[in-house]
């Protein structure tokens, strides 16, 4: 038949990729630490599905304009 059904030979060296370990955790020492915010609890369950479907549905601007995403602030 040919040579188009063999698997490629491995001619690439395998390198190491993104540093050691060691210097992750040098940089993660010097960030400072940022203690948690409290948040305000999210809905769950069925209230969470009113709360998507109010976001989605209701609240929404109907018109012929460009889709806008959920972070889209300006007017």
């Amino acid at each position: 038949m040919g040579d188009w059904n063999k698997k490629p030979s491995r001619i690439f060296m395998e390198g190491k990729v993104h540093g050691s370990s060691a210097r992750a955790d040098k940089v993660r020492g010097q960030t400072p630490k940022v203690a948690k915010q409290d948040k305000k609890k999210k809905p769950r369950g069925h209230a969470h599905k009113r709360m998507q479907y109010n976001r989605r549905f209701v609240t929404a601007v109907v018109g012929f304009s460009k889709k806008r995403g959920p972070k889209s602030f300006e007017k």
